[in-house]
């Protein structure tokens, strides 16, 4: 997973999820669709990168080990990363669903299908896109 997608890649998507098929399905999906995406299987692998600075959009999991998705969000923001965060989990509770949507952080549910992540993450990087 350490592999860099060209410098002329689209935007960054980074990946955080523990779940290896997960992580590589999103990385190939994405990387067709021309982002260039960083993966990572751990919260705090993703944290002491500093190519994270960088990116446009980060889609974690909610059921991390260490770190839930929701922490590591809080984490982000407390470095200043303002990029979006897509959180993504299977059958959210409620109190998992209104504690994301008080921090504008939208949940897509796995199992992954369709378009409805590629869609929000299309959605969130040219928000942020436009308003540079």
């Amino acid at each position: 997973m350490g592999h860099k997608a060209p410098a002329c890649a689209g935007p960054i998507v980074i990946i955080v999820d523990d779940d290896a098929a997960v992580r590589a399905s999103l990385k190939f999906a994405l990387e067709i669709e021309g982002f260039s995406v960083h993966a990572y299987a751990r919260a705090d692998q993703m944290l002491v990168d500093q190519s994270i600075s960088d990116c446009a959009c980060f889609v974690i999991d909610e059921k991390l080990p260490g770190m839930n998705g929701m922490e590591l969000a809080a984490a982000l923001r407390r470095q200043n990363m303002s990029a979006p965060v897509i959180l993504i989990t299977s059958a959210p509770p409620r109190g998992l669903q209104e504690r994301a949507a008080a921090a504008g952080i939208p949940i897509v549910e796995k199992p992954l299908l369709g378009n409805t992540l590629l869609d929000r993450i299309r959605a969130v990087t040219a928000d942020a896109a436009s308003s540079h």
